[in-house]
């Protein structure tokens, strides 16, 4: 898939924004971006550890094997939205990157929600890895939720198996 295939606001890399539609609630929607196992199975096998609270931080890795992520919760307002921000930490050159920010905004639609996520405060020529998962990571958000599955995509499954 090419860079083209990401919806990018602004120059290119300087702001990423995802909407999804989810047949849930808000409260299992928020439980499945915050619960460090639910993570897990539709982030590429990685979790996300934190106590949840503004100004906490957070650790996204699979331990002994991956650092992904770190990052404080700046803003959580459960089940309607989450800002953070974001540091990766999976190569030297994403980690050059330096800190930039994610909000997860919920919405609820009828029976189901809107989930919209923005990744912004990218530079304007930001390395795509950045920004590059999310459809894949919304897409098993979505199937785990739906059908209570996991994508078997090689990229949805890439940390599934690995232990430290």
């Amino acid at each position: 898939m090419s860079d083209d295939a990401y919806t990018v606001v602004g120059d290119r890399g300087s702001m990423t924004v995802f909407e999804i539609y989810i047949k849930t609630t808000p409260e299992r929607l928020w439980e499945a971006i915050t619960s460090e196992e639910m993570r897990r199975k539709y982030s590429f096998g990685v979790g996300t550890r934190s106590d949840w609270t503004q100004g906490s931080g957070y650790e996204s890795s699979v331990p002994g094997v991956i650092e992904i992520a770190r990052g404080e919760n700046l803003e959580v307002d459960p089940p309607r939205r989450l800002v953070q921000s974001f540091t990766a930490l999976w190569s030297e050159d994403v980690e050059r990157e330096g800190t930039s920010r994610v909000t997860w905004e919920i919405e609820p639609v009828g029976s189901s929600c809107c989930l919209r996520v923005t990744h912004d405060q990218l530079g304007a020529t930001a390395n795509n890895e950045l920004y590059g998962g999310w459809p894949m990571i919304l897409s098993g958000l979505k199937t785990l939720l739906e059908t209570g599955e996991q994508l078997d995509t090689p990229g949805s499954l890439r940390y599934s198996g690995a232990q430290g």
